[in-house]
């Protein structure tokens, strides 16, 4: 008999709906319980955290810096340049609706509720803080590109397949039960149906701007090389909708290099463009964690400001290279920054995967869409010199 396989969104949708319902009736010896596993995770995910930071981003700022040629410029500058402008874009739309939709005491009466407390709490300290961890990968990176192989590469690329197993095999699969817990808190203390209706609005907003950035995308690429945005955009809906369901941009590849093909891109050029982009280039991923991390910053009543978030934005453009290709990875890359740039708590962060996880596909597909839009650029750019 065929396995049955649950996707990690389906996963994540039956916990937060268990959580509500179960919290309705549960007494509050059963909460007590996921509240101990809760605080357990809370600390292996804040150990974890700078290891991911230095296990994933060390080798991504390597594996970039050894490949050497114009083309490649070019194509990451283009990358990087369109997920910082998603990340600006969804920033000032959510500065401009979120106030008026949010209620800002929506999380901040918890504090008035009555608390339970866990049975037991486990420290684990982490090794390293989180700046301490970008920067020794930074420096790392690029001292590692500049040697070329050599042993220590060897090793951190061995100690990124370590995080990268402890991400799909210890982390993922618990985050279900993870969010089961802080939704079954947060309905016990009375606060879920406020957030959730929040939820319900950041998520339409999100699907607005997510389109937006598309036809954006399209329209500076199309104006670029002449050609009607619309049918560029057209042509590459197959890729678009291939990763709703796949939800992972290297799945989508083979589906992207066909679309780009048709928009007159050469097979070198998109050859070398798609697989890179799908690396590097993070959009629709960025332009989700703005929103649902300003979102939650309103709910909270955190202070922010457009400097703050420019610069979070902008390291998270780098720091999204190193997400681990698996649902969820972009958010688990992001946590570090959420932590130590905009002052998120755990059950902050707890909050920002199950609403970033509800949206998952829909950024994937943005991500590897707006990957044609790249590519149809760097054709009309490097076409002729490759």
């Amino acid at each position: 008999m065929k396995k049955l396989k649950i996707g990690l969104l389906t996963k994540i949708i039956i916990a937060i709906a268990a959580g509500i319902l179960i919290g309705l009736v549960a007494p509050a010896w059963a909460v007590r319980i996921f509240l101990t596993f809760n605080g357990i995770f809370s600390q292996f995910l804040g150990f974890a955290i700078p290891l991911i930071i230095v296990g994933l981003v060390t080798p991504a700022i390597s594996d970039i810096g050894k490949t050497a040629g114009k083309m490649l410029l070019v194509t990451v500058a283009i990358a990087y340049g369109s997920t910082i402008f998603a990340g600006l874009v969804s920033y000032l739309t959510g500065a401009a609706l979120f106030p008026g939709m949010i209620d800002q005491s929506a999380m901040q009466h918890v504090e008035t509720a009555a608390e339970l407390n866990p049975y037991f709490s486990v420290t684990i300290p982490p090794l390293m803080n989180v700046m301490t961890a970008l920067v020794l990968a930074f420096t790392l990176g690029l001292g590692l590109a500049s040697l070329g192989k050599t042993t220590l590469n060897d090793a951190m690329h061995d100690f990124e397949k370590i995080i990268v197993k402890t991400i799909k095999t210890a982390i993922i699969p618990l985050l279900p039960l993870y969010i089961f817990g802080i939704f079954l808190n947060m309905t016990f203390v009375g606060q879920v149906f406020s957030i959730l209706t929040v939820f319900i609005k950041i998520i339409g907003i999100i699907f607005l701007i997510h389109i937006g950035i598309l036809i954006l995308q399209f329209a500076i690429a199309g104006g670029f090389v002449r050609k009607n945005p619309f049918r560029l955009l057209w042509n590459m809906l197959p890729a678009y909708f291939t990763a709703l369901g796949t939800q992972s941009s290297a799945a989508t590849i083979p589906v992207t290099l066909e679309q780009t093909r048709k928009n007159g891109v050469s097979e070198d050029i998109s050859g070398f463009v798609i697989p890179l982009c799908s690396t590097i280039h993070m959009s629709g991923s960025t332009l989700k964690i703005v929103a649902c991390a300003l979102a939650l910053m309103l709910m909270q009543g955190m202070p922010y400001d457009f400097g703050m978030f420019a610069g979070f934005i902008c390291m998270l453009g780098i720091t999204m290279v190193a997400a681990p290709g698996v649902p969820g990875g972009a958010i688990m890359a992001s946590l570090g920054l959420l932590q130590s740039m905009l002052g998120f708590n755990q059950e902050a962060q707890a909050l920002m995967i199950a609403l970033y996880i509800a949206m998952d596909s829909f950024g994937t597909a943005c991500n590897v869409t707006g990957d044609g839009a790249i590519a149809v650029v760097i054709e009309k750019l490097m076409g002729k010199k490759a």
